[in-house]
C-alpha cells in the first residue's frame, strides 16, 4: 500500500485530522467540526463543516463517500453521492450530507460523517473528432445485459 503526504491545517478549534480506522482502510474518517448539534429533517441536504482544508498530491483526488454504517442505521449520505475535493482546492472541506430517512436526524460536533479516499486520475484532454465503433455502440443505460 503506497501512502502520500496530505498537509491539513485546521481552521478552527475542535477540528480533528481525518483518521483510518485500521491498518488497511482505504477511507480516512471525516468529522463534523460543529459549535452545536445539527438537526437534518427527512429529505434535507445540510452542509457540515470539517474545520479543515487540506493540500492533496498533485495527480490526486479526494474523493469523500457515505460511511457505510452512517448510511445504513440513521440514513445519512453525502447529497452528490460522491464528493470531490480538488488538489488545488484550499478551502474547508464540508460534507454535504443528506438525511435519506424518514425521521429528523442529529449531528453531534466530532461524529464521524463521512470518509476521504485520496486517489490518482487521469486528466483527460478533450478534442472533437470521429469516433470509433463498438460492438456495444450507443447501447445504455441497462442495454448490456440484455439479450
Amino acid at each position: 500500500m503506497e501512502q502520500v503526504k496530505v498537509t491539513v491545517k485546521k481552521l478552527r478549534e475542535g477540528a480533528r485530522l481525518p483518521a483510518r480506522g485500521s491498518e488497511e482502510a482505504a477511507g480516512a474518517d471525516l468529522y463534523a467540526c460543529l459549535e452545536e448539534e445539527v438537526a437534518i429533517a427527512p429529505g434535507e441536504t445540510v452542509l457540515i463543516p470539517t474545520g479543515l482544508s487540506m493540500a492533496l498530491p498533485r495527480g490526486t483526488v479526494g474523493l469523500i463517500y457515505a460511511r457505510s454504517g452512517l448510511a445504513l442505521r440513521e440514513g445519512l449520505a453525502p447529497a452528490n453521492k460522491v464528493g470531490v475535493v480538488d488538489s488545488d482546492y484550499r478551502g474547508e472541506v464540508m460534507v454535504a450530507l443528506h438525511n435519506h430517512s424518514g425521521e429528523k436526524r442529529i449531528v453531534t460536533h466530532g461524529e464521524r460523517v463521512a470518509q476521504l479516499v485520496i486517489a490518482p486520475y487521469l486528466a483527460g484532454v478533450f478534442e472533437e473528432g470521429d469516433l470509433t465503433d463498438t460492438a456495444r455502440g450507443a447501447g445504455g443505460f441497462g442495454s448490456t445485459g440484455k439479450r
